[in-house]
């Protein structure tokens, strides 16, 4: 995790820990949504499929639903937290976790669901985000950031 992100993430999980303001969790969110905006349109500027550097300003915005798609999937909710019990981090789950976080393929998710409900899981906003196949999930993905200890 690079520098700006790990700015982000601190301040988000300092706002949560002290139960901040709403204005301090508005600066917290539209830092994070120029964090992703910039990211992605350096991707998709840099990258398209047949190597030529891709320009287009349609090609780099990115519509408000998805930004928020990815905020919730690196952030999860910030006012339902999630309090993770260290023995759900099975040596299976930490083992898909590290694999995904890795590859940066998320696919397993659903088989990360079943270990952890295995290993005694029963938060549902746990489950229901691994098993959700509408979410796109990214590198930094709160419930695989939680099974490798990294929050």
């Amino acid at each position: 995790m690079d520098y700006a992100s790990q700015q982000v993430r601190s301040a988000f999980y300092e706002w949560r820990s002290k139960q901040g303001s709403q204005g301090q969790l508005t600066r917290i969110s539209f830092a994070c949504l120029g964090l992703v905006r910039s990211r992605l349109d350096l991707w998709q500027v840099t990258t398209n499929t047949s190597g030529i550097p891709n320009n287009s300003a349609s090609a780099r915005a990115l519509d408000g639903v998805q930004q928020c798609k990815l905020l919730r999937d690196i952030f999860g909710n910030p006012f339902r937290p999630v309090a993770f019990d260290p023995a759900w981090r099975t040596d299976t789950a930490v083992s898909l976790a590290r694999q995904m976080y890795e590859a940066r393929e998320f696919s397993a998710m659903p088989i990360l669901a079943d270990a952890l409900q295995d290993a005694g899981c029963d938060s549902d906003d746990v489950l229901n985000h691994c098993r959700d196949s509408d979410v796109t999930h990214v590198r930094g993905c709160w419930v695989v950031d939680l099974v490798l200890g990294k929050v």
